[in-house]
C-alpha cells in the first residue's frame, strides 16, 4: 500500500474548499456525475476509433445512497484509471506559487477550484472521506483504491474490482446528512443532470402495489440523453417544441413562439428560446433561461450571455465555448460571450421580422404579449432599435395596428401643428378618457393606445429618434389626449375667440378655485377659455410634461424627486358654455355690489405701489430709508388684505352654489376622481336637480 501527501505545498486546500464553497456545496453531485459521464464518453470515443476493442455493454452512470453507511456512490463503466493516472490526475495538484495563490484567493474558492481544474475535489465539501475504486479499461489493468480523509494525506492500494470503470464513494459529513435523503438527491439530479448525454440511474422505478409504492426491477433513469436542442430543427414539429416547454415549465401557459439556435462557427451554440406570454412585471419572470455546457446544467443566471432585454425569455442555451471555471457556475467575460450575446440578439430579431413579414395577422394577434420584450430591447440597445423599428407596432384605441412608418403617413395631413410637428395623441385608459378620445375623433384625429408598462420611456425615446437632429421643425411629439382642451392639443393656427376681460375672468376662476378639493398630493389651477358653445362647460387637463416626469419617476430611481411633487391639474372653464355664463352672471349679480369698492381700493393701492417702486428703484438698496421700506411693505400687505377680502366674498358665493359644485364634480367624475362622501353628495345633488 502506498501512502503519501497530495502534491500541493500547503495544507489549506481542504478547509478552503469546505468553507468558501459552502454556499454552492450542492454542486458536488453535478461535478462527480459529470466526471463519470466524461469517462464513459471517452470510452465510446476510443471504441469508435478502434483503440478499445472490448465489449462496451450497457453504458450508464449509477448514483446510489446507503443511509446506514452514510455514503453516496457514483459508479460508471468508463475508462477507469491506473495507479499512474491516479497519481497524475488526483494526487498532483502541484503548481508554482501555491501558497501565494491560496492567500490571494482564499475568499473566492471558485477561483481556487477553477485554477486546479479538478471538479473531483468538490466532493470534499460534503465528505469526511472519499474513496476512489477504479479499474482501467486497458488490458491487464489492476484495480486501485485511493482514500483521503480531507487532509493532504492519502492511501493508494491494489484492490478487487471485476469490471472496468470507477466508483466514487463519498462518506458524508455529519452536517451534510440531508444529502442522504432520497427526495433531496432526486431533486439535485433532476436539476443538474437532467439532460446529460449518458443515462444516469438513481434507484428503481416504483409502482403502486397492495396500497403502497414499491420498487420495480427497472432502473429509474433521471435524464433525457437527447434533449430537443440537440436535434435538427427540420426533424421537429411544433408539438415537439411545445411538449419540451411543458417539461421545462410544467405550470406555464403555452409559449407564443420559439427560436431554435444552432451555430458551430465562430463558436458552438445550441439551444431553444421561447417567448412566454407576459404582459407586465419585468422581474418575476427572470432567471428562466437555463445555461448548459455539453448538456450539463450550469446556471439559470445568464446575465452577460443573454442580452438584458431577452432575460425575460424562457428556454435553454448550451455552449462549450462559454468560459467557465470548474464549478461551472461563474461566467467570465470575454469576446466569445459578447459574440454569443450579439448572435442571440440577431436571431431573435430575425425571427420577429420573419413572423411579421410572412404572417402579419398572427404577429398583430401576439403583439400585446410580445411588445414588452421589443420595447425593452428598443430602449436598452440602439442596434436592436435599428432592427425593430421596421416591425414594432403602434396600436390605436380601435384596435388597429401600424408600423412607425405607416402611422406617420396616416396622421401627417391632419395632425401636424403650426410648428410643423406631427402630434401623436394617445390614451392610457380608454374608459376613463372616453370623452377626450371622442372629442379628438370628432376632429378627425387618430388616438393611440399606450397602456404598456414601458410606454412612458418609449414615448420619450420615439420623440428623440423620430425627430430630425438639430432642426426646429418636423419630428413628432406625443401628447396624452387629456393634456389640454381639444383646440389646443394640435394648434394649427392662432385661434381668435372672444376672451373674457381679465377682472371678470379672475372672479369666475376664484369662485371655482375656492371650491376645489384640497389634498397634499394634488394641486388644482383654474383658467378660463372660450371653447365654443358645443364644447363641455368644464374639463380637467394635466400637463403632459409633469405627468410624464412623474410616471418616469416610478421606474427611474434617479428621477424620484418628481414623484414627491404634487400632481397638478387644470380646471378649464368654457366661457362660451351657457352653464358657465349662468354662473358668471349669477355670481356677479350677488357679489358685484360688494366687490366693486374692494376692486377700486385694490386699483388705488396698486397704482400707489407702482409709484413707490419706481421711486425706490432710483436708489441703491443701502440708500433706501427704513421708513420707505416699511411703507412699501404696508402697501403690499394692504393689497393682499383686500384681495383676501374679495376672495372670501367669491368663496362664500361658490360654497352655496349648487351649480358650481355640480360642475366641479362632473369634471372630477369624468376623470375617475370623485369618490366617497363627495360622490354621495353629487348623487343626491343630481337627484335634486332632476326633481
Amino acid at each position: 500500500m502506498q501512502k503519501g501527501n497530495i502534491g500541493v505545498t500547503t495544507e489549506n486546500i481542504f478547509p478552503v474548499i469546505k468553507k468558501f464553497l459552502y454556499s454552492d456545496h450542492e454542486i458536488f453531485i453535478r461535478e462527480i456525475v459529470s466526471n463519470a459521464v466524461d469517462a464513459t464518453q471517452k470510452l465510446k470515443t476510443l471504441a469508435g476509433k478502434g483503440d478499445f476493442k472490448g465489449e462496451l455493454g450497457e453504458l450508464k452512470v449509477n448514483v446510489s445512497i446507503d443511509k446506514e453507511a452514510g455514503t453516496i456512490t457514483v459508479s460508471d463503466r468508463g475508462i477507469g484509471m491506473t495507479a499512474e493516472e491516479i497519481d497524475k490526475y488526483i494526487n498532483q495538484i502541484a503548481f508554482s506559487g501555491a501558497n501565494d495563490f491560496l492567500d490571494k484567493y482564499k475568499d473566492d474558492a471558485n477561483a481556487i477550484i477553477g485554477h486546479f481544474g479538478l471538479g473531483f475535489y468538490s466532493a470534499f465539501m460534503v465528505s469526511k472521506r472519499v474513496d476512489i475504486i477504479t479499474k482501467s479499461y486497458q488490458e491487464g489493468a489492476v484495480a486501485q483504491k485511493w482514500s483521503c480523509d480531507g487532509s493532504p494525506e492519502f492511501t493508494l492500494e491494489e484492490t478487487d474490482k471485476a469490471d472496468r470503470g470507477t466508483d466514487i464513494v463519498m462518506h458524508i459529513d455529519d452536517d451534510c446528512k440531508d444529502f442522504l435523503e432520497k427526495d433531496k438527491m432526486q431533486g439535485l439530479l433532476s436539476k443538474y443532470c437532467h439532460f446529460l448525454p449518458i443515462p444516469v440511474a438513481f434507484g428503481k422505478k416504483t409502482e403502486w402495489k397492495d396500497g403502497k409504492q414499491v420498487d420495480t426491477e427497472e432502473d429509474n433513469i433521471i435524464n433525457d440523453v437527447e434533449p430537443l436542442w440537440t436535434k435538427k430543427p427540420a426533424d421537429l414539429k411544433d408539438e415537439d417544441y411545445k411538449e419540451f416547454y411543458r417539461k421545462l415549465y410544467p405550470m406555464s401557459d403555452e409559449p407564443l413562439f420559439w427560436i431554435h439556435l444552432n451555430v458551430d462557427y465562430p463558436f458552438n451554440l445550441t439551444g431553444i428560446l421561447y417567448f412566454p406570454k407576459i404582459k407586465s412585471n419585468l422581474d418575476l419572470q427572470r432567471n428562466k433561461i437555463q445555461l448548459y455546457c455539453n448538456q450539463v446544467f450550469v446556471t439559470d443566471n445568464v446575465e452577460g450571455i443573454v442580452p438584458e432585454f431577452l432575460m425575460l425569455l424562457h428556454g435553454v442555451i448550451d455552449s462549450p465555448d462559454i468560459p467557465l471555471n470548474v464549478s461551472r457556475s461563474y461566467l467570465q467575460s470575454d469576446q466569445n460571450v459578447k459574440k454569443i450575446s450579439g448572435y442571440i440578439t440577431k436571431k431573435v430579431s430575425d425571427r420577429l421580422q420573419s413572423i411579421f413579414k410572412t404572417d402579419r395577422p398572427d404577429f398583430e394577434k401576439k403583439w400585446d404579449d410580445i411588445k414588452i420584450f421589443i420595447h425593452y430591447g428598443m430602449l436598452s440597445q440602439d442596434d436592436f432599435y435599428d432592427k425593430a423599428k421596421a416591425y414594432a407596432l403602434l396600436k390605436d384605441v380601435d384596435g388597429k395596428y401600424y408600423t412607425l412608418e405607416e402611422y406617420e403617413t396616416l396622421v401627417k395631413e391632419n395632425q401636424t401643428n403650426k410648428e410643423g410637428q406631427l402630434v401623436y395623441l394617445y390614451a392610457q385608459d380608454p374608459e376613463s378618457q372616453y370623452t377626450y378620445i371622442q372629442a379628438a375623433k370628432d376632429k378627425g384625429y387618430n388616438v393611440l393606445l399606450m397602456d404598456g408598462q414601458l410606454d412612458t420611456p418609449l414615448i420619450s425615446m420615439l420623440e428623440r429618434k423620430l425627430s430630425p437632429s438639430g432642426e426646429q421643425k418636423g419630428g413628432c411629439t406625443f401628447t396624452r389626449v387629456d393634456a389640454d382642451v381639444i383646440d389646443r392639443l394640435i394648434q394649427k393656427e392662432d385661434t381668435k375667440r372672444e376672451v373674457l376681460e381679465a377682472e371678470r375672468g379672475d372672479r369666475l376662476s376664484e369662485v371655482f378655485r375656492s371650491q376645489m378639493p384640497r389634498t397634499d398630493k394634488l394641486e388644482f389651477h383654474v383658467e378660463t377659455q372660450a371653447l365654443g358653445e358645443d364644447a363641455l362647460p368644464v374639463m380637467l387637463t394635466q400637463s403632459e410634461y409633469m405627468r410624464r416626469m412623474k410616471e418616469m419617476a416610478r421606474i427611474q430611481p434617479g428621477m424620484s424627486f418628481y414623484g414627491e411633487m404634487p400632481d397638478m391639474m387644470t380646471l378649464v372653464l368654457n366661457t362660451d358654455a351657457p352653464l358657465i355664463k349662468q354662473v358668471l352672471e349669477d355670481s356677479e349679480a350677488q357679489t358685484l355690489e360688494e366687490i366693486k369698492p374692494i376692486e377700486a381700493e385694490i386699483k388705488g393701492l396698486t397704482a400707489r405701489q407702482s409709484v413707490m417702486r419706481q421711486e425706490l428703484d432710483k436708489k441703491k438698496y443701502d440708500e433706501q430709508t427704513q421708513e420707505e421700506k416699511d411703507e412699501m411693505k404696508k402697501v403690499g400687505d394692504d393689497i393682499q388684505a383686500q384681495r383676501d377680502k374679495k376672495n372670501e366674498i367669491l368663496s362664500a358665493y361658490g360654497k352655496q352654489s349648487e351649480r358650481v359644485h355640480q360642475l366641479i364634480d362632473l369634471a372630477l367624475l369624468q376623470n375617475g376622481m370623485l369618490r366617497g362622501e363627495a360622490l354621495t353628495k353629487f348623487v343626491k345633488r343630481s337627484v335634486g336637480f332632476i326633481k
